[in-house]
């Protein structure tokens, strides 16, 4: 069963049948953290995250994934709205469908990782990390313009 949310003219869907894909590439091969992401690896981030398209009747004008369990995590990742549609609060409504999405309640964890939107998730409840040094990662950088050479 899929999510779908209006307000005129737009709309916040869940099925993925609607995702346009080539576009959220192009969008995303151009963003400061997936740089030169390749069709095939959207493909595969989409099938394994509860997506979230933002959509002006049929054409897709934003968009934000969530990888989770449904039970005790989740990561949001890839958020966006085309430059076109900004200053609408676009993102916001889209964010209130996400944090209000059944599979994201109740989660221990929810976390993400922003180098601009902080003012925009902090109206939501996302904090700075409260210990910062129990977290790791491997960060690969330009992963994808590696892979192009």
């Amino acid at each position: 069963m899929f999510m779908q949310v209006e307000r005129a003219p737009y709309s916040i869907s869940t099925d993925p049948a609607r995702l346009d894909l080539a576009m959220i590439t192009d969008y995303l091969a151009r963003s400061y953290w997936a740089e030169g992401i390749p069709l095939d690896v959207v493909e595969r981030a989409v099938k394994g995250s509860l997506c979230f398209g933002v959509y002006e009747g049929a054409q897709q004008v934003g968009f934000a994934r969530c990888v989770t369990d449904a039970a005790t995590f989740a990561y949001l990742a890839d958020v966006f709205v085309l430059d076109s549609h900004r200053g609408q609060g676009l993102a916001r409504w889209l964010m209130e469908v996400i944090m209000s999405h059944p599979d994201l309640q109740g989660l221990r964890r929810f976390s993400l990782v922003t180098r601009d939107a902080h003012g925009l998730y902090e109206k939501f409840g996302f904090t700075p990390l409260v210990r910062p040094e129990g977290h790791m990662e491997i960060a690969r950088r330009g992963i994808y313009l590696e892979k192009k050479l």
